[in-house]
């Protein structure tokens, strides 16, 4: 199985890209996907996830109001949506996928991921 990002690129401030995690080998629903930064020299961000059971989403306050989060479960793919950006943005965004505990917390209580990309680099720049 594995998860592979796409979409990344160069982007003015303000402008937008839509990112892709295309998955395989997955049962989809039963995973949790969850995407993080890596900012240059700092940690890594989980700034959004979503449950592919029920559609419930989760956003850091960083990106509140300007990304959007959705599963295509007849793709396998889940896409994020980026409006708005910002030079802050900038950084190597990746896919993460979770399988579902028997407790199903929110998505935001995963961790530890099964399966991650390789990653897709966002530069925001005028």
């Amino acid at each position: 199985a594995q998860v592979a990002e796409s979409g990344g690129g160069l982007v003015q401030p303000g402008g937008s890209l839509r990112l892709s995690c295309a998955t395989s080998g997955i049962t989809f629903n039963y995973y949790v996907i969850s995407w993080v930064r890596q900012f240059p020299g700092k940690e890594r961000e989980k700034f959004s996830c979503i449950s592919l059971n029920d559609g419930s989403t989760y956003y850091a306050d960083s990106v509140k109001g300007r990304f959007t989060i959705s599963g295509d479960n007849t793709k396998n793919t889940v896409y994020l949506q980026m409006n708005n950006l910002q030079f802050e943005d900038t950084a190597v965004y990746y896919c993460n996928a979770h399988a579902v505990s028997d407790l199903e917390p929110p998505c935001q209580y995963y961790s530890r991921p099964d399966y991650s990309g390789q990653g897709t680099q966002v530069t925001v720049s005028s």
